[in-house]
């Protein structure tokens, strides 16, 4: 008999264990998971934060450019202003065409300075440089009657044909 008080005992003992549990359980509010429209909404409540978040950021980089453009374009109008000063400052000169055959040096190179200068100062100007020259072989009239090009008493002669006059 004592065991069988003892077996009641144990029993009674658990299912106030276990109605402890269930009345518990019970109180606990219930998970609420989300629908299917609460779904879609959230997903679009986050779409528009991040096109928010993207639209700023494309203000922000609007701002960057243009003042980005701003400093560019003072650089360039700067830059300008600075050539525009250069070419005022260069001497007024000018290219000139002309036919003036160069005197040999002492070694037999040509010498165009000479032949340049006085191309300038017959156009007006004060001095010049040979910008560009002319070589041509010069023979006596027997060689070309004979047919040939070249030959004996034939001789190179170098002419400035445009010189930078100032």
């Amino acid at each position: 008999m004592i065991r069988h008080s003892a077996a009641i005992g144990l029993v009674v003992a658990g299912l106030g264990i276990v109605s402890t549990l269930a009345v518990a359980q019970e109180r606990r509010p219930p998970q609420h998971e989300p629908g299917f429209f609460e779904s879609i909404g959230r997903w679009f409540e986050e779409q528009g934060k991040k096109v928010g978040s993207t639209f700023k950021d494309a203000g922000k980089n609007v701002e960057n450019f243009g003042h980005e453009a701003g400093v560019a374009a003072k650089t360039t109008v700067e830059g300008a202003k600075d050539a525009a000063g250069a070419v005022a400052r260069l001497p007024v000169a000018r290219v000139v065409t002309g036919h003036a055959k160069c005197q040999n040096a002492p070694n037999g190179a040509p010498d165009c300075v000479a032949a340049a200068t006085a191309m300038c100062k017959a156009k007006g100007f004060e001095s010049g440089k040979s910008a560009d020259m002319t070589t041509a072989e010069v023979c006596p009239a027997q060689v070309y009657l004979s047919g040939r090009t070249s030959g004996p008493g034939c001789r190179t002669e170098t002419f400035v044909s445009r010189a930078l006059c100032q």
